[in-house]
């Protein structure tokens, strides 16, 4: 983790179209990310790094609990977040909020989803809605399964939720490969599981499961509809314009996500190499994310990531 970094510099001037003349303060050129471990936020983060990189600065990106992000954007640890999901993560960043320690910059993608998820032989036997656990109890073994410790507060939530009469559950932590990994052998041997779902992921294409109704409370209507948002460091944009004009820029789609995360998952590759491939495979991307960006020494973004990628 680094320090404090310093306000704006006063050489980081800009035309009014917002094309930077010179480059960012020399305090911006490292780009502190983090990420919980989710593949789809290790997967866009990754395309960040890689345009970061051919910009000329040197981004760092560190797996951290969704609190200890929080925590270290307020304390000035870590830069940029581009995985806020909302409303399952409200209750993670509603204290930084309220204290303004926290930016948002913007949307970066909508039509995703995060709610209770049971094979489809499952919802078939019954399990339809959050009101269905229950009945099933011992199927289940009383257990629900959810992603690293930190980042599933909403399944407990369902269980404190006396409505629910869950009060006997646990909810087993591990990662998300290990969930989806306990999944597959639980589909394979038809065995009941309750686990947390989402789009985008390719857990959509290589499981045959079904989201269940009645977590409206919880995730928010429509199975936990959510958008995904990039938050930064207070003022963060103001000390690293360039970098800000990017992240306001920096956008992605379901379609893109669920093939970069299969890169990720299925194909065993790294964040950065992910990121690369995606984007060789969808140049006409960067016309937009790039629009305004000069690379760190002032000179025009587009062209320089171009060349660095060999596109």
């Amino acid at each position: 983790m680094h320090g404090f970094r310093s306000i704006v510099s006063l050489f980081a001037l800009t035309f009014s179209t917002g094309i930077a003349i010179a480059g960012d303060a020399d305090s911006c050129r490292t780009v502190r990310m983090a990420e919980p471990g989710w593949n789809d936020l290790a997967f866009t983060t990754g395309v960040a790094n890689v345009i970061l990189d051919a910009l000329g600065y040197t981004p760092k990106s560190d797996i951290l609990g969704i609190n200890v992000i929080y925590e270290g954007m307020k304390n000035n640890d870590v830069d940029v977040f581009l995985g806020y999901w909302n409303p399952a993560m409200v209750s993670y960043f509603d204290p930084y909020k309220k204290d303004g320690s926290i930016d948002t910059v913007r949307v970066n993608l909508t039509g995703a989803k995060y709610t209770f998820a049971v094979p489809s032989y499952v919802w078939e036997a019954g399990v339809k809605d959050f009101k269905d656990l229950s009945k099933f109890a011992d199927r289940f073994e009383h257990q629900m399964y959810g992603i690293e410790p930190g980042s599933n507060q909403l399944m407990l939530d369902a269980i404190a939720d006396p409505a629910l009469d869950l009060k006997d559950w646990k909810v087993v932590e591990s990662s998300e490969a290990g969930m989806l990994s306990e999944v597959g052998y639980k589909i394979k041997e038809k065995k009941f599981i309750v686990f947390q779902g989402w789009a985008p992921h390719p857990m959509n294409t290589m499981y045959d499961f079904r989201y269940l109704t009645g977590g409206d409370k919880y995730y928010g209507p429509d199975f936990g509809a959510a958008t995904v948002s990039t938050q930064t460091r207070k003022g963060y944009a103001g000390e690293c314009p360039n970098v800000g004009q990017f992240l306001n820029n920096l956008a992605f789609d379901i379609d893109f996500e669920n093939a970069g995360m299969g890169y990720l998952i299925n194909d065993g590759m790294q964040p950065q190499d992910a990121g690369l491939k995606a984007i060789k495979q969808n140049p006409e991307k960067l016309t937009t994310w790039l629009a305004g960006v000069t690379t760190f020494d002032g000179k025009p973004g587009l062209e320089a990531v171009k060349a660095k990628l060999g596109l």
